[in-house]
């Protein structure tokens, strides 16, 4: 059986909020310009010979996921069209996730073309987030008769979340509750209470070496 595979990549693009009204008239405290936040979808077909997954075919997987440089953030999903489902190399793919440190994600994107017979479509959706038109000094005339907010008011918060934020996808939503850990939620009060502070110790002395008088 030849094996196919396919990248393609869709782009969806989301605004958080519009436009609170024209620079030139925006009398509120809410911020013209608003963090965008795009998806990108790419695809991968792998073989799944009588539900299971090669080694060659892991090989080609994993290669792809570093190509792709999996991360936190990413969404990983699989697409299986079989009647039964190809169990076994649905589980080879989610260990394969695991290892990296990510979980599969139940709702997989609407991807390009049909999937293969005897194949497994893997989906990835990487959310990225930015603030398009920041800086924006000039496009508010300095002339305020209508003692507007600057056109520029937000960029730099908005921008600073949209560049430090782990998920974009959570500016839309936020995060889903899929419960609560309580040993993940307090693991940094007590990482922060247990871990000896880097000034606690002595201070040590370092030889010098200087030159004749």
């Amino acid at each position: 059986m030849k094996n196919i595979a396919t990248w393609t990549v869709l782009a969806l693009a989301t605004t958080l909020a519009g436009c609170a009204g024209s620079a030139y008239s925006n009398r509120s405290l809410e911020s013209v310009h608003q963090p965008v936040v795009r998806n990108s979808i790419y695809q991968f077909d792998v073989a799944a010979k009588d539900g299971e997954l090669p080694p060659s075919e892991q090989g080609r997987l994993q290669g792809w996921f570093d190509a792709m440089g999996i991360r936190y953030g990413d969404r990983v999903a699989i697409e299986d069209p079989s009647l039964y489902g190809a169990s076994s190399a649905q589980a080879t793919v989610r260990a394969m996730v695991e290892r990296r440190g990510l979980l599969l994600s139940k709702d997989v994107p609407v991807t390009t073309g049909a999937v293969p017979d005897g194949h497994i479509r893997v989906v990835v959706t990487r959310a990225s987030a930015s603030v398009p038109g920041c800086p924006d000094w000039n496009s508010k005339s300095s002339l305020n008769s209508l003692n507007a907010t600057s056109s520029n008011y937000g960029c730099a918060t908005n921008s600073n979340l949209a560049a430090m934020v782990a998920d974009p996808n959570d500016l839309i939503k936020g995060t889903r509750d899929t419960g609560h850990d309580p040993v993940a939620a307090t693991r940094a009060i007590q990482t922060y209470r247990t871990k000896p502070q880097t000034g606690a110790g002595e201070l040590t002395k370092t030889p010098t070496s200087g030159g004749g008088q």
